[in-house]
């Protein structure tokens, strides 16, 4: 079983940083990609970063050059370092896991079978 929870969010101002975590079971990042999700009120789930077994990365354009996915397999945990936050990244992030190797384009349509609970981010002005 893969469990999968989610930490590091919080309130913030423009322009600040912040570092999302997603703890996962043990052994699961050998196996697994990562996909970080965001959902706002009124928006679609958008898919925004995600990591796989072997560590190769993707981003979603919107994120990209702010946005820097990691994992350390040792300490079974998925980072997600967020710079240049803007208000538009206000939403509930959640890590959720998929048995291959995952590109951001396709997040939406693979099956993510594990997810965890979320943790919100709020970027105000």
């Amino acid at each position: 079983q893969v469990h999968l929870v989610e930490s590091g969010g919080g309130l913030v101002q423009p322009g600040g940083s912040l570092r999302l975590s997603c703890a996962a079971s043990e052994s699961t990042l050998d196996n697994y990609a990562i996909g970080w999700f965001r959902e706002a009120p009124g928006k679609e789930r958008e898919g925004v970063s995600c990591i796989s077994p072997d560590g190769s990365t993707d981003y979603a354009d919107s994120v990209k050059g702010r946005f820097t996915i990691s994992k350390d397999n040792a300490q079974n945990t998925v980072y997600l370092q967020m710079n240049g936050l803007k208000p538009e990244d206000t939403a509930v992030y959640r890590c959720a896991a998929y048995p291959g190797r995952c590109e951001v384009a396709t997040m939406m349509f693979r099956p993510y079978d594990y997810w965890g609970q979320g943790t919100q981010v709020t970027v105000f002005s």
